[in-house]
Formats: structure tokens, sequence, C-alpha cells
């Protein structure tokens, strides 16, 4: 046997010299060394795009020389080829006892043949049989040996002996005949075959056959269109996406890999009583989108409502959707941190009749300073009757101390001021709200007869003095002015919240004038209640800036209160449903209708990860009834209802994509002379500037990736998966508005392109900017309170509170926020929803080991990976230049919510692949 190829040491297998490996398609990229050295320990971050990937040297042995005939040709019978497979398997990095104990019986089972099987397929069928050609069983070899191996992954082989004509496998199955599930990263095949080694891109569990009796398949990472499938791989094409669509019934496992879709009839809790009851969301009465369906039985109660599983028991989603052992780990780490900062505020609640509101602003800077002791404000006698809270402190000080919020990083105080209030309307958690104002005074779309006049009670005299001498008229016209409308989100819903013990609400309006140098200011804010009896006059206050020392304190409760509506309507709106509700059917009806071999599925599989796994949590424990958003935002147990009201009244996907939301709501117009084909009309709005750089590098990679593959019409139209996915996708994932006129043909390489670029912008750039700053911009509860305790003091309503007001100003504003436990519960879940995990892919980085046998499609990676990097440095320059105000100044925070790249932990920047939290 020749000599292997010149190798250093790499993870328990040895990689080829970059002087040893080919650099052109299908040559060798790394060689198969003795695997009897122990794995080093992987870096806390695996860095994507150097995953360890196993593969075999050129020089394995072939048993057929190379340029003899074959069987077809020579007459005789075909001659012999040894190939043989290195499987990359990842090992839990930390197992219990039980996974351990079932470890070491797999090595005894290992070794009286109970193991690993695995069969090739190629491409070829049997001229016939007409059956796929198959290699026959071959076994595991190495398994038992290497269960001391240690190290993250280890990398196991098998060898086949194929027929000379066997041709390039294509496929290869997997039985496990072990007592528990592996994650199998990755299969390389090399040995006789003149397309050099095949790459199986594996990155799943394998279940036992106890759970899973049928064989696991993985195919090879050449993409082929569904008419292209070789012949030996068409009928494990179709078996593959039969068994992953499952038959629509029974209770799922979690080790089962079935996607399906369900209503969100798992909200509620029936079962504990009527005010756990919520409506179901999904339906002809309260159309929402599907989520990925469970079979859970009904609940005692209601036969239409889904028994709940409750923490710490998993929920099911399928089972390579579930977060991998890093991801895990960080997100569990985040909820102890949520659970330690809540538990102390809670049991004191309990224990105290009390509702404890912060008794100054410096109660609250003690949360970042000294912890959860200190910041309560609370006698001491308190802590003596809980013990386990003195321990806990004890035991747990560092975890229970709040990170300084980025927002007070600067300048302390910013968020008093009008300029900082607006800045964040265009730069903050939730600039995709502001529109421009065409029709004045504004106007209600609701029904008159049930809520009164639809005119806004704010008139030209509220405002004129603040324009710079224009009319209000001549201001619209110049597009000087914009509008925070949430009236009519909020107005329907406002008695219902009223009516809740400790939480106020307004409907409200903010009108924002553009000042020469760029920036926003806060001209008139509208408070409305709903009229007491249907179509009768509505309860309104105009407010516009302050002139003394009281009416300084009524704006500031005023910009409060259109910060808490600006809150809700991010998280329930914004946030929730038009990225991760939205995304969902997407990734089901990808993962029902498209083969993992189709080029489409592996554009979007990076942009599915752990969508449905943190979509599955939310619906345990943040918008479940008396969950997380409900205890923590105005809108509480109305707040799946103005979700869906979105949805019907306002949500349309053609008008999602970047671009064209600018335009509908009017801060950008069509302008072909502009680089990205719009000119927008606040040249200073950073979620847009920077929004565009990575809209722009998304659209040109997809529209690059989309043209290898359909070069016209037709290859789109006579795409029977692809046209499977978006059919399904909209007549069964988005099934309320199916016959909505405006959702998007998909018909033309150009429809394909821009329904693509919509999905991954929506999954990447659009979630980063609405996601990971919110603790970093929100986690300072006076800068944008989740929810109101008080309405504005009134003489005419309630006199004495009035008094109290003129009295302590300073108190009413505090105790109008969130008390102790609002406020803790709701920074402690923020702080969770803005880290980065360890093992975040984000967007452009180097892909997994090799994802696809395209060369084509990986050069156009790079010069995708190579756009993102220019955006990423435009983006740093630009929070360097001074003349960009809403992003550079004293005390100015700079915008780096789209900045690419990030280091874990909880950053203000970053951009994932997907959403994964």
């Amino acid at each position: 046997m020749a000599a292997p190829a010149p190798c250093t040491e790499f993870t328990g297998l040895r990689r080829a010299s970059a002087a040893a490996r080919p650099g052109r398609r299908g040559g060798n990229e790394l060689c198969l060394a003795p695997f009897h050295r122990a794995a080093p320990r992987q870096h806390q971050r695996r860095r994507r795009g150097v995953k360890t990937v196993a593969a075999i040297s050129e020089d394995l042995p072939r048993l057929a020389a190379p340029g003899k005939k074959g069987a077809a040709e020579s007459g005789g019978r075909p001659e012999k080829v040894l190939m043989r497979a290195a499987l990359t398997v990842r090992r839990k990095q930390k197992e219990d006892l039980k996974e351990a104990m079932a470890g070491h019986l797999d090595a005894l089972w290992d070794m009286v043949g109970r193991s690993v099987a695995l069969e090739l397929i190629s491409t070829k069928i049997h001229p016939r049989t007409k059956k796929p050609l198959q290699s026959g069983k071959a076994s595991i070899k190495d398994w038992c040996q290497k269960r001391g191996v240690k190290g993250e992954h280890v990398v196991y082989t098998a060898e086949f002996m194929v027929d000379s004509d066997f041709g390039e496998p294509g496929a290869i199955t997997v039985a496990n005949r072990h007592h528990r599930e592996f994650f199998l990263e990755s299969i390389v095949v090399e040995g006789g075959l003149l397309c050099g080694p095949v790459h199986f891109a594996c990155n799943s569990w394998v279940q036992t056959t106890r759970e899973l009796p049928t064989k696991r398949v993985f195919f090879s990472n050449k993409p082929y269109l569904p008419s292209e499938t070789p012949p030996g791989l068409r009928e494990l094409r179709d078996k593959e996406l039969k068994d992953l669509r499952g038959d629509g019934t029974g209770v799922r496992k979690l080790s089962d890999r079935i996607y399906d879709y369900a209503t969100y009839n798992d909200l509620g809790n029936p079962d504990r009583g009527k005010e756990f009851i919520r409506p179901i969301l999904g339906g002809k009465r309260i159309p929402y989108p599907r989520r990925c369906r469970t079979g859970r039985p009904p609940t005692d109660t209601n036969m239409l409502a889904e028994s709940r599983v409750e923490k710490p028991h998993r929920i099911y989603v399928p089972r390579d959707e579930a977060f991998e052992e890093l991801k895990q780990g960080a997100f569990s780490a985040g909820r102890l941190r949520a659970v330690l900062h809540t538990l102390i505020p809670s049991m004191i609640a309990t224990i105290s009749a009390e509702t404890h509101s912060f008794q100054g602003f410096h109660h609250v800077d003690n949360l970042y300073k000294e912890g959860l002791r200190l910041k309560l404000g609370l006698q001491e006698h308190l802590f003596q009757k809980i013990p386990l809270v003195q321990k806990i402190q004890e035991s747990s000080e560092g975890m229970l101390r709040y990170d300084t919020p980025s927002i007070l990083s600067k300048d302390k105080f910013a968020w008093l001021r009008d300029d900082e209030f607006a800045r964040q309307s265009v730069a903050g958690i939730n600039p995709v709200n502001i529109a421009r104002l065409t029709v004045f005074p504004p106007v209600s779309n609701l029904d008159p007869a049930i809520y009164g006049s639809p005119e806004s009670s704010i008139t030209e005299a509220d405002i004129a003095c603040q324009l710079n001498g224009l009319t209000v008229q001549q201001a619209m016209d110049q597009a000087k002015l914009f509008i925070l409308d949430y009236h009519d989100v909020y107005l329907p819903f406002l008695d219902r919240i009223n009516a809740i013990e400790g939480r106020k609400a307004y409907a409200t309006r903010t009108i924002l004038f553009l000042t020469q140098a760029g920036t926003l200011k806060p001209i008139a804010i509208e408070l409305s209640l709903p009229p007491s009896q249907p179509g009768g006059p509505r309860t309104s206050k105009v407010l516009t800036p302050p002139s003394d020392a009281t009416t300084n304190w009524l704006w500031m409760l005023a910009k409060a209160h259109v910060s808490s509506n600006d809150a809700g309507v991010h998280q329930l709106v914004n946030h929730w449903l038009r990225t991760h509700a939205i995304m969902e059917p997407f990734i089901l009806a990808a993962h029902r209708r498209m083969s993992a071999m189709h080029p489409i599925f592996k554009l979007l599989h990076p942009h599915m990860r752990y969508t449905l796994e943190i979509n599955a949590l939310a619906r345990q424990s943040l918008i479940s009834a008396d969950g997380v958003i409900e205890s923590c935002f105005t809108p509480g147990p109305v707040s799946g209802e103005i979700s869906a009201t979105y949805y019907r009244n306002h949500w349309r996907f053609d008008l999602e994509g970047l671009p064209s939301d600018l335009i509908r709501r009017g801060v950008a117009v069509e302008d072909a002379s502009q680089p990205h084909g719009i000119r927008l009309l606040i040249e200073d709005y950073p979620y847009a500037n920077d929004g565009l750089l990575l809209w722009s590098a998304i659209r040109n990679w997809v529209e690059s990736y989309v043209q290898l593959y359909y070069p016209d019409a037709g290859a789109v139209q006579c795409d029977d998966e692809l046209q499977g996915w978006y059919h399904e996708t909209v007549h069964v994932g988005h099934a309320d508005v199916r016959d909505a006129p405006w959702w998007p043909a998909l018909s033309t390489p150009a429809d394909l392109a821009s329904i693509l670029t919509t999905l991954i912008w929506l999954a990447s750039a659009q979630h980063a900017a609405l996601n990971f700053g919110q603790y970093p911009l929100g986690g300072y509860v006076p800068n944008r309170p989740p929810l109101m305790r008080r309405l504005l003091p009134d003489p005419a309503r309630d006199a004495a509170e009035y008094a109290a007001f003129m009295a302590d100003p300073h108190r009413f504003f505090l105790n109008a926020m969130p008390g102790v436990l609002e406020a803790t519960k709701f920074m402690a879940v923020v702080d969770t929803l803005s880290t980065h995990s360890p093992d975040e892919e984000y967007l452009g980085e180097g892909r997994d080991e090799p994802w696809t046998g395209d060369a084509a499609a990986v050069t156009a990676h790079a010069m995708f990976a190579a756009d993102v990097r220019r955006a990423e440095e435009t983006i740093e320059r630009r929070n360097a230049d001074q003349g960009r105000k809403n992003r550079c100044g004293a005390g100015v925070l700079p915008y780096e919510l789209l900045a690419p790249s990030s280091p874990p932990g909880v950053t203000c920047r970053g951009v994932p692949n997907s959403i994964s939290i």
C-alpha cells in the first residue's frame, strides 16, 4: 500500500497539508489517518466553516486498476473496487450517568455485532431490475475501540466492496442498532471513483432502530432539480419526503422527524381556569399563520384546545430542529439568570401585600450596580423571613446583578431628551413603524359607528409653532412630517386592557418633524380612550412640547405611554408575527416538499436553523396565557388578538421586503438613479441605510444562485418540488389569507429570486434589527416601559390623584412605570433574548463542510461573503461620521444592530442567518 498523503493532525484525524490538497472541484481535502489519537478539546466557540470533516487520501487502493475495462465491455464478471466511508460523529461534551452507561452498552453491543450498518446507493440503476445499485451492508468496525477517545469529534470508518461499474454513490443509508441516538455530522466516501471523494453533509440525529425501524437516508452534496435526479435516487427522494410529511395523525415523539401543521390552539390552558382561556389563532374567525403540529391530546374542558406541555418538559419539534448542545447550554444559562432575577422579587411579592414600585431612580440604577438585594428598597426583615433568598444571594451574587444597558453607557440622561425619543424611531429597537404623514389631521380606519369620529384631535394650531414657519400642508408636501400611529392597533382593546388591575393604556399618535439638521423631534402626542357608548365621542388628550414644570412631567408621561404602545407593537407584531410566526409555514413546507438535494433547499437551509425550536419555546413560555409577554407588556391577555388583527388587516408578503416596506410607509420613493433603486426621505435613517446594504447583498447572492439552476421561466414552472413548496406554504401554512390577491406569482426566475430574497431578509437582518437590541436599548425601563400602570393625572377625573401628582411628580412617574416584579422579569427575559450563543452562524460567514458539490455556487457564496464584509466596513465608517447625527455625536449610540458579525453574548450587533432566539 502506498504511503498516505502528507498530513497534519487535526482533532482525531489528520488534515491534508495545503501542498497535498488539490484546489479543483472534486479533489480531496482531507486524508484519513489512524484514528487512535485523542482529539484535542475544541475551542469553546466552534467557528463555522472549519468544521471537522473526515475524508480519505487519494492513495486508497483500488482493486480494479484504473483503465481496465468494465464488465459490460469485457463480457466477464465486473471486477471489485474497495470503497471506504469516513463518518464524523459529534459527541456530547457533557454526559450524565445514564448517557455514559448507554455509551458503554453500545460499545459492548458493537462487539457482538449490533453495530451501525451502512449501505451505499448508486446514482445508477440495475439494467435488468431497474432498481438502484446497492453496495451491500457494511458495519462500522472501530466504534468499540474509540469509546475512550476524547474530543468533540470522532471519525469512524466502514469499507465496502462494490462492482467496478457501481457508479457514483448518490446516497447512503444508516441503521443505528445501538441503544441511543448519535449526531452524524458528515460522511465522505472514496475509492474507485473517477469523480473523487463524495461528500454527504448530514448534520442530523440518527435514531436507534428501536425508535425508527426504517434506515436513515443521506444524499450527497450534489444538488439536483427533481427533473435531473439520477435514476438510482428518484425513488429514495420521493420516499424521504413522504416520511418527513407523515400522515397527519398521532402524538409526536421527541425523536420523530415529521413536519406538519396546526393552529395556535395551545396558548391557553382552560383546565387551569377560565382566566387562562385564550382564543384559537388560525381559522376563519381569527386568521393566523400555522405552527408545527405536535398531535397532543385536547384539554379536558375544551376539545378544540390542545393540552399544554409546561416547563421543564420539552415541547415537540422535529428532532433535527432542536437546539444543539452549545445553543442549549447558552439558552439554559440565560434561563437560569432569568429564574434568579425573577425569583427574589416574586417571593418578596408573595409575602408582602404591597405592590412594590421603585422608590427613586437610584433604585433603578442599583439594578446594575449592586444587584437584586439593594435595588428593591425593602426592609431587612423581609429578607429574614425568606432564608432561601439569603442563600441564593450568597451563592449566586454574580448572577443577581444586571448588566448596564448600552442606552446608559454614553449618556445616562439621554432618554429624557425629545431628540433621543425621536431618534429611537429610526435607530432603536423598533425602527419599522415610522411613516410619512400625508393626511392631516390623521384619520382612523376603525368603524365610526363603534369608535366615534375617525379624525384625530390634533389641530394645526397645536403644531404650527413647531414647523419653522411652514404651514402643515407645506410641511407635508416637503416630507417634513412623520407619524407613529398606534391608534387603531390599541383602541379596540383598551376597555379590556384598562380593566386589568395595575395596567393602564391609551391609543397613541405621535407627530414628528424633520429638522434641517436631519434629526426628528416630537411636536404633538395624542392620547385617546374609546367612547363610553358605541359611536360616541372619544376621550382624547393632545400634548405638545412643555413650557413649564407641570407640562414637562405630563409630557414625560405621554412619551412613556407612546413608548409602551411602541413596545407592545414591536414585540407582538413586528418581532413575533412578522418574523417568527410568518417564517414557520415556509420552513415546514420546505422540509415537506423540497428534497435535501434540491438547490433551493440548500440555499434556505441555514436560514431555517433553530426557528421551529425557538417558536415552540415561545408558545410554551412567552406568548402563552400568563406568559412573559402577557405579564410584562401592555396588551396582556389580548396580546394574541392584537397580533392576529394585524395579520388579518395589514400583513402582505409582497410588502415585507425592505424597499417595498419603506415605500409602503412613505419614508422612501422609487428612484432608479439611486444605488438601491429608492431614495430615503429621511436621509439619516440608520436602520434603512444599513438595511439596504444587506438587502442588496442578499438580493445579488440569491439572483446569482437562482440563475445557476433556472435559466428560464419553464424551469421554474416545471419544478414540482419548488411549486409544491410555495403552493403548500400559501394554501396550508397561510391558509387563512390564501385567496389574497397580493401573493406574488412564482413563474419566473425573477419571481423566485424576489421571494427568496424576502425570506432570507426576514430570517436574518430584519429579525436581528428587531431582536438583539432588546436589552441594550430597552433594558432601562424608564426609557422604554413595556407597560404603564397609571393614566395621566386629570383633576376632573380624580382630584386626589392630581393633587398627589402635583405634590410629588417624581413618585407619580415611577408609580406609573412597571413595578419591581414586572420590571425585573421583563429585564431578565429580554437579556436572554438579546444573547448570541457561541454556535451562532452569521450572515456571510463560511458555510459548513462542503454544503454543495456545485463549484459555481460556492464561488457565488464567496462573493456574497465579500459583499457582507464590505457592508460591515461601510457601517463602521457611518458610525464615525459626525454628519450622521442619528448615529454619531456626543452621547449618541452608534447603530450596530445590522453590523453582521458579533462575538457571543449581549452585544447589540450581529446578524445571524436565522431566527434562532
